[in-house]
């Protein structure tokens, strides 16, 4: 099996987005935040493209699983159902996620200087650490189960090893952002 991984054609170099950067970079320039005025205006146009470019993996994932052959074994009612499951069970990560961190939260807003109070610590938070990462490669997992996608499978992996690789760097940044707001406030 030849596989384009992220559809080159459609896609290239889009895997190689590391969001966190550019907010590290915010972080420490405040350029985005001089160019547009505001910090909370700079969060928000971050975060519109980073949704867009969230769309935009999305396509290429599911048109670089219709252009490879399927996995029979997968092509079942029972594992249709299974991929529902594991989807549904990704959306409620993901959508309790967005609605306990809002969209300043989910889009690197610490990064812009717009700190929360304290720490989520509700749901989904208390049932999984990186509700929102883990959530959307569930998501992945089940798109690519429910289209008997070998290829999809690698892609969820990569999906994966992506965000592992982006939390190593983002928790403790983001933890050191926090124990700097507590230093201050002391």
């Amino acid at each position: 099996m030849h596989l384009s991984l992220c559809s080159l054609d459609c896609c290239e170099g889009l895997s190689n987005v590391d969001y966190s950067q550019v907010a590290r970079w915010e972080y420490r320039t405040r350029s985005l935040t001089r160019l547009f005025r505001s910090p909370y205006l700079a969060c928000y146009c971050l975060g519109a493209v980073i949704v867009f470019l969230n769309f935009l993996r999305s396509h290429c994932f599911t048109e670089a699983m219709k252009s490879q052959p399927k996995l029979k074994a997968l092509d079942s009612l029972l594992v249709h159902y299974t991929s529902v499951a594991l989807m549904s069970v990704g959306i409620v990560f993901v959508t309790s996620s967005f609605l306990a961190l809002g969209f300043i939260g989910t889009f690197l807003g610490d990064y812009f200087g717009i700190l929360m109070e304290a720490k989520v610590t509700s749901f989904p938070f208390n049932v999984l650490d990186n509700p929102m990462y883990w959530g959307s490669t569930t998501i992945y997992l089940g798109w690519s189960v429910m289209h008997a996608s070998p290829a999809g499978l690698i892609l969820t992996a990569v999906v994966a090893l992506c965000y592992t690789i982006a939390l190593r760097y983002e928790g403790p940044f983001t933890e050191e952002i926090y124990r700097q707001k507590a230093a201050k406030s002391k």
